[in-house]
């Protein structure tokens, strides 16, 4: 498999949808990018924003095109380096998944994310690396207001533990590869405490 190059987190812009489930996918890539040093700076050409990471070789990238046209400010991005689609790992939120669990694959379908089918559309395939967080579900007559709310108090441990956990797997990702990644992440699940985040994390990363 070729080595990954970039490592897109899918959201919407705006100061609205911040700390939102449908959010999550900025929200690890934050963390990561602020964790290595670097930062995001928004980069209108491209329409994104934009981390570089030198010492990794690699970008971070976070469409600011709005969730259903995630895939447009992608491709061009990947169309400039010449990038192909198992060169790029999607960071997102699932609702089929449990808060607080983890799922990597190498390819699938859009299983109803929009932002998932846009990249799906304008890469021109479903084989490309994703890294999927699990917010939950809900009745398919509130799904909108709940992709689109923000985490309940009581859940803000469990979700601080996933960004960090989730963080944890986009480094491994590029360190030992999505394959090997998933057979330790994908058998992750929530952590109730900090402390139970932190054990699981330094098995995972020896």
């Amino acid at each position: 498999m070729s080595e990954i190059r970039l490592i897109v987190g899918l959201g919407n812009p705006g100061r609205q949808y911040e700390g939102t489930r449908h959010n999550v996918g900025f929200m690890v890539l934050d963390r990561w990018v602020a964790a290595l040093g670097e930062s995001f700076q928004s980069n209108p050409r491209w329409e994104c924003a934009f981390a570089s990471l030198p010492s990794l070789g690699v970008k971070a990238m976070k469409p600011l095109t709005f969730m259903n046209l995630s895939g447009r400010s992608v491709a061009k991005v990947m169309r400039f380096h010449q990038w192909k689609p198992e060169q790029v790992l999607v960071v997102y939120d699932d609702v089929a998944l449990d808060l607080g669990r983890l799922r990597l694959r190498e390819k699938g379908s859009h299983g109803g994310h929009n932002g998932i089918r846009s990249m799906i559309e304008h890469l021109g395939t479903d084989v490309f690396p994703r890294l999927k967080l699990g917010i939950g579900g809900a009745e398919k007559s509130t799904m909108v207001g709940h992709v689109l709310g923000k985490f309940r108090e009581e859940e803000q441990e469990t979700l601080q533990n996933m960004l960090a956990t989730a963080a944890n797997a986009v480094q491994d990702c590029l360190s030992r590869g999505v394959a090997a990644a998933a057979n330790l992440y994908n058998k992750v699940s929530s952590f109730s405490t900090p402390r139970e985040q932190k054990a699981a994390s330094k098995n995972l990363s020896a």
